[in-house]
């Protein structure tokens, strides 16, 4: 597409607009929580709540997404969950507020997520070129941290002055807009083969045999699986670790936010610039250690060091953007475009898995060994993945063909980056 700048610039613009919308939403349902709970299992079970719809459901939404109309996917599933959330609004005005009915709206959005997501991100390569990717990339997780900043001051300062079900419209038009964009634009479909119905185990298995096909590829999933059982509950922690570790308040949870906040707006600039295109897999790698070492030092910290944990938070948000724009990245360059709303929609649904085990343990661990003990922990064996990454045969593979690339002065195209060569 001539056009894919153009394109793109209102794509995003409507994708702040939802962005930011549901980060202030997310942002004050987890403080409320936090605030009228003080509970880690209430906040590890609304992490499960937002997460296993889209465990569940992403096994098989890729068949679709690799079927339906792009556009019309990610159309649909911004109005199923502003109807979602209009529903939840409507319920918090006829009755009390209660924490079932968070878990409840938390499944729902999750659902229609299931659906956008992959819609989104195998549309990418459809539309801009292949040596944009990671650019584009950098971008989408500058729009990410743009909310992040913004919204957990917003979340705080709203939760002070309204109740919950007035906040949650925001959400609302949030969707509305990123709806109305997506209707500006033409987002091309890949071509198909054929008509057939859908077979969803067949389908299941080609979106599989993309992946451990391509040996490199398929340790990748397999490190992210392992990290996802030790970042997710550490994350679920965060706010329990200001309040409670550094004796911290509400507004110093979101000042915690807000440092992840800018350290992904950080990576996302940094992650864009060109000569990280021949890096990739070397970066996902450090990032693994690098993230593993910020909870490690952060719960090794006194509860007087409330401002360096701040500062190690933000560094954290640098090295987890970077990560996730470079494993997004690879997915869009090694796997087929037909197949790429299936790859997708594994991968969220597989490395989802263990984090689900990981959250069921949140609560009885937290309150067991203790907050710090719990990111010294995560934090340690997730650098150790990362360090042990190096030494996996099928990936220095794909680093030493980075490498070579990167010598003979190429990008490296769709679907080449294969250690079988």
């Amino acid at each position: 597409m001539k056009d894919w700048k153009r394109v793109f610039t209102i794509i995003f613009s409507g994708q702040l607009a939802s962005t930011l919308s549901s980060y202030v939403v997310g942002y004050a349902v987890i403080f409320w929580l936090s605030v009228e709970t003080g509970s880690a299992e209430v906040l590890a079970y609304a992490t499960i709540a937002s997460l296993l719809p889209q465990m569940v459901l992403g096994l098989f939404t890729g068949v679709f997404v690799d079927r339906w109309k792009r556009k019309w996917t990610m159309i649909f599933s911004d109005l199923f969950i502003a109807f979602c959330t209009l529903a939840m609004v409507a319920l918090f005005w006829l009755s009390e507020a209660k924490i079932f009915y968070i878990y409840i709206l938390l499944v729902m959005r999750s659902a229609g997520m299931a659906f956008h997501v992959p819609a989104m991100q195998a549309s990418v390569p459809l539309i801009a070129p292949k040596d944009k990717l990671m650019k584009i990339a950098g971008i989408n997780n500058m729009i990410q941290s743009v909310s992040t900043v913004a919204s957990p001051a917003l979340a705080a300062l709203l939760i002070s002055l309204f109740e919950l079900q007035w906040i949650l419209l925001i959400d609302v038009a949030g969707a509305i807009i990123a709806v109305i964009t997506l209707l500006m634009v033409r987002i091309p479909d890949p071509e198909k083969k054929n008509i057939e119905s859908p077979n969803l185990v067949r389908e299941l298995m080609e979106g599989l045999k993309e992946i451990y096909s391509k040996p490199g590829l398929l340790w990748l999933f397999i490190l992210a699986l392992s990290a996802m059982f030790f970042i997710m509950p550490v994350a679920a922690l965060f706010p329990l670790m200001t309040l409670q570790h550094f004796n911290g308040t509400t507004y110093m949870m979101s000042i915690v936010e807000i440092a992840w906040g800018i350290g992904m707006f950080a990576g996302g600039a940094i992650i864009g610039h060109k000569r990280l295109n021949n890096y990739k897999v070397v970066l996902i790698n450090l990032m693994y250690m690098i993230l593993g070492l910020t909870f490690l030092f952060s719960g090794i910290l006194p509860s007087s060091g409330f401002a360096l944990f701040a500062a190690i938070t933000a560094i954290g948000g640098v090295t987890f953007t970077i990560y996730s724009g470079s494993f997004t990245v690879v997915l869009q360059t090694m796997v087929k475009p037909a197949a790429l709303g299936r790859v997708f929609s594994l991968y969220s649904s597989i490395t989802l898995l263990p984090a689900m085990i990981g959250l069921l343990a949140t609560g009885y661990v937290a309150d067991t060994i203790g907050i710090g003990n719990a990111f010294i922990i995560s934090g340690s064996s997730i650098a150790a993945l990362g360090l042990g990454a190096f030494l996996i045969p099928p990936i220095r593979s794909i680093v030493k063909e980075e490498i070579r690339k990167r010598d003979n002065g190429q990008i490296p195209q769709r679907a080449e980056i294969n250690n079988e060569e």
